[in-house]
C-alpha cells in the first residue's frame, strides 16, 4: 500500500483529500502536517511514496519546502494543489522547477472536491507521482542551458544541409514541464521549422508554461491561438482543456481547436495532434515523445505512419518521471531514436535542419 503525507493549512481539505486517498484500496493516508515547517520536520524523519503538497500556507508555504528539500537533499516526490489563478499557474510553474512531479487544480471549496472528474483525476495522478522517479536534488539552472548551447551550435553547422518540408510534434505529460526546459530553450532561433506541442495540463497553466518556456528561449515559444498560421522557429503550445488541430489550407498549416470529449482520459490530447498532420503538406513529420503516464501519442503516431513519412523520437527510460508514453511508442514498434533527454533537442536539430 503507498503511504502518503498531506499537506495544508485546512483542516478540512486535508479530511476531504484524505477520503479520497483512501477510497482507493492502493493508497493510505500516513501522516498530515498543517503547514511546510511541520512537513519539513516529519521529512526530515520519514520517507513517503507521495507528498501532497499546498501552495499558500501561513509560517512556511509549498515553495518554501520545496526549496528546502532542495537544500537538505531530501527526496520527495510531490504532487501540489494548485489554483488555476494566473498567479496561481506561475507558483505552479515554480513549483515544477523546483522538483514537484505533477499537479491538481484543487476546487476552491473542499465540498467540490467530492466531484467523481475530479476525484478521478487526483487518483490518476497521484497514482503516477508515486509510481515516478524521485527528482534529484538538483534543480533546474539557467547554467545548464548555456551549456548545452554551446552543443547545439555545433550540430547547427552540420544540420544546415537538410533539405524537405517538415515539423516536429512533441507530445509530453506526467514530468513534462521541466523536461521541456531540456528541449525547447535548446532550439535555435534559426530552426527550420515550426514546433507543434502538447503537453497534458489543465485550463489556465499552459499560458504560464508558454511564457516560462519562452523566457529561456531563442525559439519564440506561445500558448496556440486559434488560426495562428505555422511559423519555422516557433513553438506551438496547445491550450489546455481543448484539443489541438492543425489545419492545412490553401499552402498554410493554421491551428484549430476543437471541444469534445477527452482520448486517452486527456484532453488536450496528442493523437490528434498527430493524426491532424495527416492530410498536411509537410514532407515529413519528427514526432518526439516525452515523459508520461499512460499512451497518448502512440495510436496517433500509428495513424499518421499510414500517410506520412515519420520520424519518433522517445526518450529513454532513465531520464523519464514516468516511463509510460514513450514505453507505449517504443513497445508498438514505432521508434526510430531512443535518446536521454539532454540529447533530444541535438537529435531534432539534426534531423529537420536550420535555414
Amino acid at each position: 500500500m503507498k503511504r502518503i503525507l498531506i499537506v495544508d493549512d485546512s483542516a478540512l481539505m486535508r479530511t476531504v483529500l484524505g477520503d479520497i486517498i483512501k477510497s482507493d484500496s492502493r493508497f493510505t493516508v500516513e501522516d498530515t502536517a498543517k503547514d511546510g515547517a511541520e512537513a519539513l520536520e516529519i521529512l526530515k524523519k520519514k520517507s513517503y511514496d507521495a507528498v501532497v503538497l499546498d501552495v499558500n500556507m501561513p509560517k512556511m508555504d509549498g515553495i518554501t519546502l520545496l526549496k528546502e528539500l532542495n537544500k537538505n537533499k531530501i527526496r520527495a516526490k510531490v504532487m501540489m494543489s494548485s489554483t488555476d489563478t494566473k498567479e496561481g499557474a506561475k507558483v505552479t510553474m515554480d513549483a515544477l522547477e523546483l522538483g514537484a512531479l505533477d499537479f491538481v487544480h484543487k476546487p476552491d471549496r473542499a465540498s467540490d472536491c467530492k466531484g467523481e472528474a475530479f476525484m478521478k483525476q487526483f487518483i490518476n495522478t497521484l497514482a503516477a507521482v508515486c509510481e515516478s522517479k524521485a527528482p534529484t536534488s538538483k534543480a533546474f539552472s539557467i547554467e545548464d542551458i548555456k551549456a548545452s548551447k554551446k552543443m547545439v551550435e555545433i550540430v547547427s553547422k552540420h544540420a544546415s544541409k537538410v533539405t524537405g518540408n517538415k515539423i516536429v510534434a512533441i507530445a509530453s505529460s506526467t514530468g513534462g514541464p521541466r523536461a521541456l526546459q531540456s528541449v525547447i530553450p535548446k532550439l535555435p532561433k534559426n530552426l527550420k521549422t515550426p514546433v507543434v506541442l502538447v503537453q497534458h495540463m489543465p485550463e489556465g497553466f499552459t499560458a504560464s508554461l508558454a511564457e516560462r518556456l519562452d523566457s529561456l528561449s531563442d525559439v519564440t515559444v506561445k500558448e496556440a491561438a486559434e488560426g495562428d498560421v505555422l511559423q519555422a522557429g516557433t513553438v506551438y503550445l496547445a491550450k489546455g482543456g481543448k484539443h489541438m488541430h492543425v489545419i492545412t489550407s490553401g499552402g498554410k498549416h493554421t491551428i484549430h481547436y476543437v471541444d469534445g470529449p477527452t482520448r486517452e482520459g486527456v484532453r488536450p490530447c496528442a493523437n490528434f495532434m498527430y493524426e491532424s498532420l495527416m492530410d498536411s503538406d509537410y514532407d515529413e513529420i519528427c514526432c518526439v515523445v516525452l515523459t508520461g503516464m499512460g499512451a497518448d501519442g502512440t495510436e496517433g503516431i500509428k495513424n499518421l505512419k499510414s500517410k506520412k513519412k515519420v520520424h519518433v523520437i522517445g526518450q529513454d527510460q532513465d531520464s523519464c518521471t514516468v516511463y509510460g508514453m514513450p514505453k507505449a511508442v517504443a513497445t508498438a514498434g514505432l521508434v526510430d531514436q531512443v535518446i536521454k533527454l539532454d540529447d533530444i533537442a541535438q537529435e531534432i536539430i539534426m534531423n529537420v535542419g536550420v535555414k
